[in-house]
């Protein structure tokens, strides 16, 4: 029997690798399977050495905090790698924790094969990292098409196999007689899958919803968790008066409550993917210490820090961010929004000519399955 070893860093990477081992199943059912992962893959029957939340560390500041736990942590996971004997390792996201563990193992082990999933992203920064990448990453799957020439640039490995996020085309879900007749309708917010996000924009959101009901009267806020912090945001819901805030975390009751809503706001990551695949108009949310944005603003070579507007080279979905990540900004972004029908229409017909760029002929996670049984 192979053996595969599946190492995440972050909620959103278990999410995408449980995509793909669904799919491998289908391929070979003679595999077992070792991870470091969440409430995704463990659904699978797949058990994770230790609790995801461990490694989450957000910011440059809070890795600096805890580097001697996350070496620790690099370590522990290695050794338990090293004792499974997997014929694949296979990493997916969070590169700089991920990836350094790839080093270490494919330093002991040079016969393991190592396939990483979701590339780093060198057309953002650190595109130079790509030349010692090559020499421990067998093959690296890549969700964006524009990412080829790097790769073929170090002549490294690779393959496109679009976004698993975007396997399911999703009919469209805006009914903008919602808002013009103020009918009661859903709002869904994403306030992070780490509690360092979730502590710093659920506040803010709280405060933006405030605002909202003084305007509007027939909105339901949704807020889209993991089941390991949706008690972390319920306990900031109750130190509020509000009585319009649900909390959901359950998966399939979350894709049909964002099929189901008008408008969404969220945080900054793949989840905008996700909202934009299911037709829905949204804002983009982010928040970081002085610090962490003073060093990512000296790094990085991007304008935009959304992938949408990153592809489109504009800001099609409007982007607040730290100073401009406040209540009034998202209320007065949002309500103009909701006040314009038009422009809820606009935005989301230009998301879908960017998406288009973003998917495959089949599903991708079925494409990034192929990819690791051909090195079984």
């Amino acid at each position: 029997m192979k053996r595969i070893f599946i190492l995440t860093g972050e909620a959103s990477g278990d999410k995408l690798a449980s995509k793909v081992i669904t799919n491998l199943n289908k391929l070979n059912s003679n595999l077992e399977y070792l991870s470091v992962g969440g409430e995704n893959l463990k659904k699978l029957g797949i058990k994770s050495i230790y609790d995801l939340k461990e490694i989450t560390y957000l910011g440059f500041t809070n890795v600096l905090l805890n580097v001697f736990k996350i070496k620790k942590k690099i370590n522990q996971t290695v050794k338990a790698i090293q004792n499974f004997k997997p014929d694949i390792l296979f990493t997916v996201d969070s590169p700089d924790f991920t990836l350094r563990v790839a080093e270490k193992v494919k330093k002991d082990n040079p016969k393991i094969k190592t396939i990483h999933y979701v590339a780093p992203q060198v057309w953002v920064w650190r595109e130079g990292r790509l030349k010692k990448i090559k020499r421990y990453i067998d093959h690296m799957l890549l969700l964006f098409n524009f990412e080829k020439p790097y790769f073929e640039k170090e002549k490294m490995s690779h393959e496109f196999v679009g976004h698993p996020l975007l396997d399911t085309n999703i009919e469209s879900a805006i009914d903008i007689n919602q808002i013009l007749k103020k009918n009661k309708a859903l709002i869904s917010i994403f306030a992070g899958s780490r509690k360092s996000e979730i502590d710093s924009l659920t506040p803010i959101l709280l405060n933006f919803i405030k605002l909202m009901n003084k305007k509007y009267q027939d909105f339901t806020f949704v807020f889209h968790s993991t089941k390991e912090y949706s008690d972390l945001i319920l306990s900031y819901i109750k130190e509020t008066d509000l009585k319009n805030c649900e909390v959901i975390s359950d998966n399939k009751i979350k894709n049909h409550i964002l099929q189901k809503s008008i408008f969404a706001v969220s945080k900054s990551g793949t989840v905008s993917l996700e909202i934009c695949n299911a037709k829905i108009p949204s804002i983009i949310l982010y928040k970081m210490g002085l610090i962490n944005f003073l060093i990512v603003k000296m790094l990085v070579k991007t304008k935009f820090a959304n992938i949408i507007n990153i592809a489109a080279n504009e800001e099609i979905l409007p982007e607040l961010l730290q100073s401009k990540c406040n209540s009034k900004n998202i209320f007065e972004t949002v309500s103009n929004y909701l006040d314009n029908p038009k422009k809820i229409n606009e935005q989301v017909s230009r998301t879908q000519s960017i998406l288009k760029n973003f998917r495959t002929k089949n599903p991708s996670s079925l494409l990034a399955a192929y990819a690791l049984n051909k090195f079984l």
